[in-house]
């Protein structure tokens, strides 16, 4: 198996540990794991259609979902979900010090 293939599969279990109604940011993820935050952006965004990975969990640093396309409306539908888990969001941004999740490191 190719080293990224590995590492895409390490970032999918720390992303998977992310509880219901908390969120993480692209760097906390990338620190568990020991990569960089981009590296944790391409594999959530190589997940096939369908996983039940919770992706819509990762969010950026300033607590706001990245916009990955100009056109593309993902960063809505990544609201939704995280709204639907009772994550709240304050003119697009939610409050890390309230929803962020302290993984056990």
């Amino acid at each position: 198996m190719p080293e990224f293939e590995r590492t895409f599969r390490r970032i999918y279990r720390a992303v998977a540990r992310i509880p219901e109604g908390t969120v993480a940011t692209y760097g906390q993820i990338a620190e568990m794991v020991g990569v960089g935050p981009r590296q944790v952006g391409r594999a959530l965004k190589a997940l096939p259609a369908g996983t039940v990975c919770p992706w819509h969990r990762v969010i950026n640093a300033r607590g706001t979902v990245s916009i990955r396309t100009a056109a593309g409306k993902a960063h809505l539908v990544q609201e939704r979900l995280l709204e639907a888990e009772g994550v709240i969001f304050v003119n697009g941004k939610v409050d890390l010090d309230v929803f962020r999740w302290h993984a056990d490191l």
